[in-house]
């Protein structure tokens, strides 16, 4: 059986969509392959990188990708999931999906002001409810085949 291929999108694919890349490989790597990307491709969000790597993730050396570059290159992906904010959910990229698109909007942690440990305090409710998001897709995919 061939894994389902998802794409995890949000504006700089600095932080959101990282951690639903990272999170689907980890606790569903044997049933999607998954990659991310973002329309304005930035850095990564140290905070983030910071908050994956107390969960043993270690993105520190990852690069951020832009969408345009997978569309110019021929990816293909059976779902996309956009994790912009809903603000920012128009500008979100726009990818196309054979079976089916989702929207799980989250805060954008690149928003979060205050020290390192302020932002850290800030971004790991954001951070838990990613996991928790994609650990419910996981489950529902392996109880029943499908997706939201």
């Amino acid at each position: 059986m061939s894994k389902e291929r998802i794409l995890a999108i949000c504006v700089h694919n600095g932080a959101r969509s990282q951690m639903v890349e990272e999170y689907l490989r980890k606790y569903g790597g044997e049933l999607f392959e998954v990659e991310s990307a973002g329309l304005e491709p930035g850095a990564i969000n140290p905070v983030v990188a910071a908050l994956l790597k107390e969960e043993g993730i270690d993105i520190s050396a990852k690069r951020t990708r832009s969408v345009f570059d997978l569309k110019r290159a021929g990816s293909s992906f059976d779902y996309v999931i956009a994790v912009c904010s809903p603000e920012a959910y128009e500008r979100c990229p726009i990818f196309p999906a054979e079976k089916g698109r989702l929207h799980w909007p989250f805060p954008d942690p690149s928003a979060v002001t205050g020290s390192f440990e302020e932002r850290l305090a800030k971004v790991r409710p954001i951070r838990d409810g990613i996991k928790e998001r994609v650990r419910a897709f996981v489950d529902r995919y392996r109880e029943t085949g499908a997706v939201e």
